[in-house]
């Protein structure tokens, strides 16, 4: 067969206009679809409050941008108003219980509301000044550090010179340079300690969780406790699970104490319920004190009482994190979040 009779090679067929990309719209897309210029369309997707717009512009805006698919740069509002609308939050790395996620919940919606973007931060496993560096990367304007990973003021003022205007801690202590949201959590043991005291226990277990990271709020509680007169206080190391409070639960005559403060409601749950198993009464064998006021436990037989401890609203401590963006101080304030009260109920 001769060259010219072979059969031509199949070209490669031309790309349709459906596989090109599209092309990114812009606010001028925005403002030409809305009939409006383009710094209302700006005005109105960046929540601009010192510009007057009316409502069916701001709809007609919004619309357009919908339909166009259009989403602010950040990086471009970041330039124009010299800095980001970020408020960096590092992720828990401990179990912190329902009492206090619904609480960084709530934080988080307040902020989304004042126009902050929360962006949540793996931050497990580094170091204070690791941590420091690894926020900064992100230009936030506002860092709200759990108290999980030990800031110092050298932190602080990396934080600072990376454009954070306001750099908060949460925890029993404050840091030189941040302001400080205080949780004081050896009140919660106190409370549950006199509580039990003022029924007449006078030996007292104190169930200390034995996962790693809960000493930032067990350690303090403990210490509460301890620090009610005429309490004899017995720490109670204790995993959050049916053997370990099993375990507990089968040594306890040996232990002479007749009362527990088990740390938060699902340890004294999962204590009680063992307790129960291993033929004692609750409470009058045992009485059995939990902390946090979860909705459960007041379903369970016998009721069980707690430590209620009262939080500020989210939208009460966004107005905080918001001021101190607004109003950058050399002045460091220290805001005391928690309070707690005994709650008598069944199982003491």
């Amino acid at each position: 067969m001769s060259q010219s009779s072979k059969s031509p090679k199949p070209s490669s067929p031309a790309p349709t206009p459906s596989s090109a990309p599209a092309p990114v719209p812009t606010s001028a897309d925005v403002a030409r679809l809305a009939g409006v210029s383009r710094a209302t369309v700006s005005y109105v997707l960046n929540n601009a409050e010192a510009v007057r717009i009316s409502e069916p512009t701001r709809r007609k805006v919004r619309r357009a941008a919908e339909e166009l698919g259009y989403v602010p740069h950040a990086a471009a509002r970041s330039l124009r108003a010299g800095h980001t609308r970020i408020v960096l939050l590092p992720t828990s790395h401990v179990p912190i219980g329902p009492l206090y996620s619904a609480f960084l919940n709530e934080l988080q919606w307040s902020l989304r509301r004042l126009d902050y973007t929360v962006v949540q931060y793996g931050s497990l496993g580094l170091s204070g000044d690791e941590a420091a560096r690894a926020w900064a990367e992100l230009r936030p304007v506002a860092v709200i550090s759990l108290g999980e990973i030990a800031l110092s003021a050298h932190n602080v003022a990396t934080l600072k010179r990376a454009g954070a205007r306001a750099v908060i801690t949460m925890g029993p202590v404050g840091v030189p340079g941040a302001h400080a949201l205080v949780m004081d959590q050896t009140e919660v043991g106190a409370r549950a300690a006199a509580h039990l005291v003022e029924r007449g226990h006078r030996r007292i277990g104190v169930v200390v969780p034995e996962e790693e990271g809960l000493e930032l709020f067990s350690a303090p509680r403990l210490e509460g406790a301890r620090s009610i007169a005429d309490a004899v206080i017995e720490p109670l190391p204790m995993a959050y699970s049916e053997e370990s409070a099993a375990a507990l639960a089968a040594r306890w005559r040996s232990l002479g104490l007749g009362a527990v403060f088990a740390y938060h409601d699902e340890y004294a749950m999962l204590l009680m319920r063992a307790l129960l198993d291993e033929g004692l009464r609750v409470p009058e064998d045992v009485a059995v004190m939990g902390a946090d006021d979860l909705l459960i436990g007041r379903l369970l037989r016998p009721r069980l009482s707690t430590v209620q401890i009262e939080l500020p609203t989210g939208d009460h401590l966004a107005a905080l994190v918001d001021k101190a963006v607004r109003e950058p101080s050399e002045i460091m304030q220290r805001h005391d979040l928690t309070a707690a009260v005994a709650i008598h109920r069944e199982s003491t």
